[in-house]
């Protein structure tokens, strides 16, 4: 080896070492950084960042409030969030040919994972990645196109994917024009192939079509939309998280024209997303409440039958009694057979709750490979696809 190669390589390992000692280790209890919840490094809102374990140690046990030790500025300990930027380096320093597959990263090899129904998924590919999306919020399935729609904080605010993920075309500018998408927090596609949106910065619904001419925008004095999905009759359901509402969308997509907004429910507290079953008209919807602990709330998820009768409702502590760990869902759909499934995003995983005549149920069927998953859709020959908010990817499991 050459004398410049071998200067070249001690002064990268200087850098790394740099690194973390100054940026991956907590600079309150001085221990590394790792994806384990403990020491997860978590940002406050004064963009100082500590480890969970010292946010759960500084924070007033009955208010939950601490003061940064740095700047004194006053937070509430469910006001901190992952430092994703901190997760990303470590996965990027963490990885080589040779690893072993962690909590949080993606699996380069398949894995298989229990699925109910006597059903096992297979990993099977991952596609995005930071710069392909940017921290992405919703994802939805055209049945009869065999694609998949990104809602993301990119330039282009609405990117469709095959299967296989390759791009086939993006739409959605950012901006102020009637049009663009300010903030898009989930996206939905219609039976008939017209890509709906929820724009939180305008508090409106857009539609576009599969080549992203705007074809309707509904703004109906909403709080603040957020889920999106669609109906076996073409409808739109949407959730206003700050009205508390849960709402019918009827229009003639193809030509523009809104014929009705329903309001189905007025007592949910924070709905944020929603699914439909397509076999039974079935609306599921997470409520989410004030944080009870050092890190999150409690989830509510509620199942309703077409008629908005309740069927059934569990909770977080409602699943801890049958599974060791608290679940905080993030999102849910439902399966052709009719089962529940969440994403996790606490605890990195998918789990199945079963049909909702059988709360309270959990089994875990995805465990590992996944940092952050956001939201998740079935493809039509029953594939998972899960968004993963952690690395901006999209992580495809197979049925076999």
């Amino acid at each position: 080896m050459s004398a410049k190669a071998s200067d070249s390589m001690q002064t990268t390992t200087e850098l790394l070492d740099q690194t973390e000692n100054s940026l991956l280790e907590c600079k309150v209890c001085f221990e590394k950084y790792n994806q384990q919840k403990k020491r997860r490094p978590r940002n406050l809102p004064c963009g100082h960042v500590m480890c969970l374990e010292c946010v759960t140690s500084l924070a007033h046990p009955r208010s939950l409030k601490l003061e940064c030790p740095f700047c004194r500025r006053a937070c509430k300990s469910s006001e901190t969030s992952d430092c994703l930027p901190l997760l990303h380096l470590m996965e990027i320093l963490s990885s080589s040919p040779n690893s072993v597959p962690v909590s949080g990263r993606t699996v380069g090899a398949a894995e298989d994972v229990v699925m109910p129904a006597s059903q096992v998924l297979t990993f099977h590919l991952s596609f995005g990645g930071w710069g392909t999306l940017v921290n992405p919020t919703g994802i939805a399935v055209c049945q009869r196109s065999a694609c998949l729609a990104v809602a993301h904080d990119g330039k282009k605010r609405i990117k469709l994917f095959s299967f296989n993920g390759r791009v086939i075309q993006q739409f959605g500018e950012r901006g102020q024009a009637g049009n663009d998408i300010r903030y898009p927090t989930d996206v939905t596609i219609t039976l008939d192939g017209h890509i709906a949106v929820t724009d939180s910065g305008d508090r409106s619904v857009k539609v576009f079509d599969f080549n992203g001419r705007g074809k309707l925008v509904i703004s109906e004095s909403f709080g603040l939309p957020w889920g999106l999905d669609t109906t076996p009759q073409n409808d739109v359901i949407m959730t206003d998280s700050v009205a508390g509402a849960l709402y019918r969308l009827t229009a003639d997509f193809k030509r523009g024209e809104l014929k009705g907004v329903e309001k189905l429910c007025s007592n949910l507290c924070d709905p944020r997303k929603v699914a439909v079953s397509q076999a039974s008209g079935a609306i599921a919807v997470i409520e989410h409440s004030v944080a009870q602990g050092p890190s999150c709330g409690c989830t509510m998820l509620k199942v309703f039958a077409a008629d908005m009768q309740l069927i059934s409702q569990v909770d977080t502590f409602g699943l801890n009694l049958v599974f060791p760990s608290k679940i905080y869902a993030s999102d849910v759909t439902f399966s052709r057979e009719g089962q529940v499934i969440v994403t996790d995003g606490y605890n990195q995983a998918v789990f199945c709750l079963g049909k909702p005549e059988e709360f309270p149920m959990c089994k875990p069927i995805i465990t590992q490979g996944l940092s952050y998953p956001l939201a998740l859709a079935f493809t039509p020959d029953s594939s998972l696809i899960v968004l993963d908010g952690g690395d901006h990817s999209l992580k495809v499991f197979t049925a076999s």
